[in-house]
């Protein structure tokens, strides 16, 4: 199970369609997350522009934002998991399969090397390089101004070079996390599935970034 990593496709799927992105899409109780019960602050009557959605969805991993784009997709949301499926073998994910949009539904699985091929499809849209790597954004929302910001500490604290990344977590995933970074003078992808403790992905993922750079400084032959 990939949790919420599922978002990088949802978004391929979006912006492959060419749908408006200025359009208002209206949060719906068919938004709320019925399986897990996760809190979300897009609550029923929000309206949000696709772009907005779109943002939230890969920056603060918003399951709703998440839902509500694949429900307002031509043909809902049986259409847009199919777009999905498709997409996926496009790309050549093996072993992949969806089930949702938002990487709730533990039936969202790839293996690892499938995860590379999708982060190295993602990264060829600017829109999902820019919003999954921005550290925090405000959306007004029925009269108020909501804060959010990035689910990864790693783009936050600005002091890696991330060109694309995704989070994810539900229990039958672990924390996942997934990268396109250059690290070592070298562009690489990074992906980190099914770790136990809170920290544990940042911590791998500092863990690799300082072997490589201290054997890039080893000296050769």
């Amino acid at each position: 199970p990939i949790a919420s990593i599922t978002k990088l496709m949802t978004a391929m799927v979006v912006l492959d369609r060419a749908l408006d992105m200025d359009a208002r899409v209206v949060i719906s109780s068919d938004d709320m997350d019925q399986l897990k019960g996760t809190h979300s602050r897009l609550r029923p009557g929000a309206a949000l522009s696709r772009d907005e959605l779109l943002l939230l969805a890969l920056m603060a991993s918003e399951n709703r934002a998440a839902a509500a784009l694949a429900r307002t997709y031509p043909g809902g949301t049986e259409a847009f998991v199919a777009a999905m499926n498709e997409k996926a073998r496009v790309i050549g994910m093996r072993d992949a399969h969806f089930e949702d949009s938002s990487g709730l539904n533990s039936a969202n699985v790839a293996s690892a090397p499938d995860l590379a091929r999708m982060v190295k499809a993602a990264y060829e849209y600017p829109v999902i390089r820019e919003y999954s790597t921005r550290d925090q954004a405000q959306v007004n929302v029925l009269g108020q101004t909501l804060q959010y910001r990035s689910t990864n500490s790693l783009v936050r604290g600005h002091s890696w070079d991330i060109a694309l990344q995704k989070t994810g977590f539900i229990n039958e995933a672990g924390r996942c996390l997934v990268m396109h970074v250059r690290l070592a003078s070298k562009d690489m992808v990074m992906i980190l599935l099914d770790s136990w403790g809170k920290n544990s992905r940042i911590g791998d993922a500092q863990r690799i970034k300082k072997w490589l750079e201290t054997a890039a400084l080893r000296p050769q032959g």
